[in-house]
């Protein structure tokens, strides 16, 4: 980029934006939480050789040196849903093994796993980026420059598709 340019994501219609991660409740049950931490690796490699499962865009972040997430942008819920359902799905696998591992009472408090997720209808959500390369909603829905959808915040907020 050169000079100073301000953009907004070119979503359009309702975002679906899932927050899935894990804290390492004790750093020295490594058998515990390193395949935690591999199988969300792993099924981050999948969905980016399978684009048409519908993840847009992710970004692996850090809270602390316990807690790990992926913020995760999908094209819709029914797509996110069909991921996490899928019986061909990486995901599947690591759930019916976590859930064997909790019935058999295997599961003692080493690793801990979360997810949010959030559908957000369109003219609730708005976005700026001064001087930065496509990152989070503009990654996963393209880059517009800020004045295609209004230069303040209230006015970005009620553009419509």
């Amino acid at each position: 980029m050169s000079g100073a340019s301000r953009t907004t994501a070119d979503a359009q219609g309702d975002v679906v934006v899932l927050l899935i991660g894990m804290r390492v409740n004790h750093f020295w049950a490594v058998h515990q939480w390193v395949p935690v931490m591999s199988a969300m690796f792993r099924m981050l490699a999948e969905l980016k050789r399978e684009p048409e499962r519908g993840l847009l865009w992710r970004v692996l972040l850090t809270a602390s040196p316990r807690t790990y997430y992926v913020v995760q942008y999908w094209e819709s819920k029914e797509k996110l849903y069909a991921y996490a359902s899928a019986t061909d799905a990486f995901h599947h696998t690591a759930w019916a093994k976590i859930n064997r591992l909790e019935k058999g009472g295997k599961v003692r408090g080493h690793v801990g796993i979360w997810h949010e997720a959030y559908v957000v209808p369109q003219g609730a959500y708005e976005a700026v980026y001064g001087d930065m390369p496509a990152f989070g909603l503009a990654a996963a829905h393209g880059q517009v420059p800020l004045a295609a959808r209004g230069r303040f915040a209230k006015d970005r907020f009620a553009w419509r598709a």
